[in-house]
């Protein structure tokens, strides 16, 4: 596998090497001595699945209290996905990193503890994986909301589709005052 430095501290491509031929193809999604070799050394804890049609925007979403890291991929389909950094100790606080994800690529994100993340989908629909570090609670779960001005992010979505809970997550400078 390569891991690929992003412009987000912590924040790496993963992709892995894939074996293919006439019938199909092969690849290790993970392998824990290669992921702790790489830095990614931690204990994940749930796998979630998910499918979402084609315009759909999650997130932005992270983890108050409990921070979860998240391994993502996408089995099916093709999504822009983002990560923005939440911890304001860090030199890339603030800043966000969009990449696609696809069933071609094969690529997939490490997002570390203390990012927000989310996802467009840019196919007629996407089966979207994670692996997490932390199991999701939803008394601890915070969001900002995806059309944030100060994160300015592009998502390739013309007519974005919201569920009404995201269409009421603060904006970071609501969340982070000292912007």
């Amino acid at each position: 596998m390569k891991v690929i430095n992003t412009e987000l501290s912590d924040c790496y491509i993963i992709e892995p090497k894939v074996f293919g031929d006439s019938r199909g193809f092969f690849f290790e999604s993970f392998q824990l001595e290669r992921f702790k070799k790489s830095g990614i050394d931690f204990d994940f804890v749930q796998d979630n699945r998910s499918r979402s049609s084609k315009g759909v925007i999650r997130g932005l979403h992270f983890q108050k209290n409990k921070p979860q890291g998240k391994l993502v991929s996408v089995t099916r389909g093709e999504v822009l996905d983002v990560a923005v950094d939440l911890r304001e100790n860090s030199p890339t606080f603030g800043k966000s990193l969009a990449v696609i994800l696809n069933d071609v690529n094969n690529r997939q994100l490490w997002i570390p503890p203390g990012f927000a993340h989310g996802f467009s989908v840019l196919s007629e629909f996407a089966d979207f994986h994670y692996k997490c570090t932390e199991y999701y609670d939803p008394q601890d779960e915070g969001g900002i909301i995806w059309n944030d001005e100060h994160l300015n992010i592009d998502w390739k979505v013309d007519s974005p589709l919201i569920s009404d809970k995201d269409k009421l997550l603060p904006s970071f400078k609501e969340i982070f005052d000292n912007i």
